[in-house]
């Protein structure tokens, strides 16, 4: 007797994952996973193919509510709200080194960490971080909610818990509603008016990241920052 080995290409998402580990599944598979089952038509793998042909990307998915996700044929409450589920525990899951105070090890890490936090937000929130000595963040704080501009997001506060919390350097940021994540005019006042007070009071301003709907602009790696 001799055992014929299944491909790989044969095997069902659930079985490849085991044999290969997630990262070699594609986003289908991923999602039928998720699924578990399909229907009297359609099979789970085909099920989420077809989710992710109506939403175009996994952004769109992301933002997808309940109601819209029930929309597609085969999809009734349970699974509707078994994906928003998944999408959620993935949003915590990625937000998590913030959550936990880690420390920054780089603009990019960061950068994509906060496009996940703030890039679904209708209003713009400026946010600071304020790290020790070891760029360790002590606090993360929503400073403002609004328009973020040099005449209304005034330093005064930003640096009063940076003495408070005993930070050496801070690192502000906060979204563009409109998606953009390119600077304006208003950012770049508000940028050098930041870095002027900072200078002042012996504070070192790491970086000033805006962010948009799918990405970030660093000022530090932009080298718009000394």
């Amino acid at each position: 007797m001799y055992k014929v080995r299944k491909s790989l290409k044969l095997l069902r998402p659930r079985e490849r994952l085991a044999a290969k580990g997630a990262e070699k599944l594609s986003e289908q598979e991923l999602l039928a996973i998720i699924l578990r089952t399909g229907t009297k038509e359609l099979s789970a793998t085909q099920l989420a193919d077809q989710i992710l042909k109506h939403f175009e990307s996994l952004f769109a998915l992301k933002k997808a509510t309940v109601e819209e996700l029930q929309k597609i044929k085969g999809i009734g409450p349970a699974k509707a709200i078994e994906i928003q589920a998944m999408v959620e525990l993935g949003k915590r899951i990625q937000l998590s080194e913030v959550k936990k105070y880690g420390s920054i090890l780089n603009s990019h890490s960061l950068g994509n960490l906060l496009v996940e936090e703030l890039s679904d937000l209708e209003q713009e929130h400026l946010i600071t971080l304020y790290l020790d000595t070891k760029n360790n963040i002590i606090r993360k704080k929503v400073i403002f909610i609004g328009t973020v501009n040099s005449s209304t997001a005034n330093p005064r506060e930003i640096l009063y818990y940076a003495c408070k919390y005993m930070a050496t350097s801070i690192i502000i940021s906060h979204n563009h509603p409109s998606g953009d994540s390119t600077p304006s005019s208003q950012d770049h006042a508000f940028t050098e008016k930041i870095s002027q007070a900072c200078d002042l009071v012996g504070i070192n301003l790491l970086d000033h990241i805006v962010v948009g709907s799918t990405g970030y602009y660093s000022y530090r790696e932009n080298k718009r920052l000394p």
